[in-house]
């Protein structure tokens, strides 16, 4: 299949990859769009991965308001550099994911924010319901299992579905920025700030 122009900008556009990234890409995927961005996917992870022992001192601090000021978001997002938090990709980042926590409402950055006891608890709970079904034990614990990867991609920043593109996660998202910026970039922290959330109700 004749790999074009129009298909490498629009590689590019969805995933910040370099031109000839792109274009290796899609040949490898022979023109499969969807096939081409897991491609790079994979060597912006691998990308991110070389550059995970590196320190994150540098950032900005976001913030997104809903329509209506009902929902606030702060978020922490941590470069190497001052001149990469400055730019306006960076921003752009800090921007996407301030309004991802807006609407997706994630519990914790990532699986090691996640208590033991937490996961263990949730466990527990899968377990119960999966020995209902009258399944053999080894099922019941891959049942349980998938159900725990489930929590995970609902519960974790970092894991969801990113809500701009659900086709990649927000892990994949910051590990595109790192491959086109050349810097480790961490999230660090976020609130999500509710009117009216955790408010006592009003006595008679």
């Amino acid at each position: 299949m004749e790999i074009t122009a129009s298909m490498v900008k629009e590689l590019r556009e969805r995933t910040g990859t370099g031109i000839m990234e792109c274009k290796t890409a899609l040949v490898e995927a022979r023109g499969d769009m969807d096939e081409a961005i897991s491609i790079l996917r994979k060597k912006g992870l691998s990308a991110g991965a070389k550059k995970a022992h590196r320190e994150t001192l540098e950032g900005l601090v976001g913030s997104y308001i809903h329509v209506g000021g009902k929902i606030g978001v702060l978020v922490e997002i941590n470069c190497e550099t001052d001149f990469v938090a400055r730019t306006t990709d960076f921003q752009q980042l800090v921007k996407d994911i301030s309004m991802h926590v807006a609407a997706s409402a994630p519990r914790f950055v990532g699986r090691d924010d996640v208590k033991p006891g937490d996961v263990e608890s949730e466990r527990v709970i899968y377990r119960e319901q999966a020995l209902k079904t009258g399944k053999p034990a080894p099922v019941v614990e891959k049942i349980v299992d998938g159900k725990i990867e489930k929590f995970y991609a609902e519960a974790c920043l970092l894991e969801q579905p990113f809500v701009k593109d659900p086709s990649i996660t927000v892990q994949d998202l910051v590990s595109s920025y790192i491959a086109k910026l050349g810097e480790n970039i961490r999230v660090r922290r976020f609130a999500r700030f509710v009117l009216g959330e955790g408010q006592d109700a009003p006595k008679d």
